[in-house]
């Protein structure tokens, strides 16, 4: 097959919204815009492939490579770009919360123009004084109002589960009580591995098996436990992200199970930990400390080579739980 050919395959595959695997069969890895947002859309587009991954998560939000009222003239543009670099584009990363979000309907009609069916969502969180039974019962009208949204444009929403303090989701069976009951092709779960070892431990064997056929995409990140602060305290212990690999996760036995139940999603790249770089006192997160205007804080050729060693982990690791 011609590479014309291949990438014309690719495209049509994104279209119909069939399974997200390459051309082998690999589970497609795809890295987080974000972490290349001090690139512009070709730099970024060119990085990634050289890297090695397979495709793109696109942040279409506010200070991302998309920003959301641009998003009808701007978000084909990048698709091409991304598509042209040989990559996929099977996702976005949407600033939607719920169907009032500003420009919500301008981003689905976007999304649903270049042939993106799924898009991360989210952002729900228990509220002081709300038994948890009603702030779900809101959530659900919420989440029914997006999904009649998503059927119009025939996308899914994919919310992000996040383990921090005060967030719903975090632990999957709140979530999984808000959506169970809608099209899991309107509204579903990108299940954080890291996340949800961090909320439950070895709990994620039985949140996975009662949500999985919720999760279109996977999102992969390490982690151990350590004394002291941070923004995951829990008690003496915080979370300490670290690379892929070097932490608690148990990323065999999760993406086996999820090959056992027939998960054919982009696995998503989103690495929080932090290095130390030379000359400069205090560890630099790979997500950049300056969250306002993701500025670059480290050498690009160091930046790379960590995001190189990261993407051939994620990479290896669906082989090694025998995905391939």
């Amino acid at each position: 097959m011609s590479r014309r050919d291949l990438l014309s395959t690719m495209g049509a595959a994104i279209i119909a919204g069939l399974p997200r695997t390459g051309a082998d069969g690999r589970l497609q890895v795809c890295i987080f815009s974000k972490h290349l947002q001090w690139l512009d859309w070709n730099e970024m587009a060119g990085t990634a492939a050289e890297l090695g991954f397979d495709g793109i998560d696109l942040t279409l939000r506010k200070g991302g490579h998309v920003e959301p009222e641009r998003a009808e003239q701007d978000l084909p543009r990048v698709a091409e770009i991304i598509r042209k670099a040989g990559l996929a584009l099977p996702m976005v990363t949407a600033g939607i919360v719920d169907d009032r979000t500003p420009h919500a309907e301008t981003m689905l009609r976007a999304i649903h123009s270049v042939g993106v069916r799924r898009y991360r969502w989210g952002g729900f969180r228990y509220i002081e004084g709300k038994a948890i039974p009603e702030r779900l019962a809101e959530l659900r009208q919420d989440a029914a109002r997006l999904g009649e949204l998503n059927r119009k444009y025939d996308v899914c929403a994919m919310y992000h589960t996040h383990s921090g303090a005060g967030n719903i989701g975090g632990g999957v069976w709140d979530l999984w009580l808000v959506l169970k009951q809608f099209d899991r092709e309107l509204v579903g779960l990108n299940y954080d591995l890291g996340h949800a070892t961090i909320r439950g431990g070895s709990g994620w064997v039985e949140t996975s098996h009662f949500a999985h056929k919720y999760v279109h995409g996977l999102s992969v990140k390490d982690f151990r436990w350590a004394k002291g602060g941070g923004s995951r305290r829990v008690g003496a212990w915080s979370a300490e992200m670290v690379p892929g690999g070097e932490g608690m996760v148990d990323f065999s036995g999760m993406l086996s199970y999820f090959k056992s139940v027939g998960f054919a999603g982009p696995v998503e790249l989103y690495q929080e930990y932090s290095v130390t770089v030379p000359g400069v006192a205090q560890p630099i997160n790979m997500l950049g400390t300056d969250f306002g205007k993701w500025k670059l804080e480290m050498p690009k050729a160091q930046y790379a080579s960590l995001l190189k060693r990261d993407v051939t982990f994620y990479t290896n690791a669906p082989t090694e739980a025998g995905l391939v």
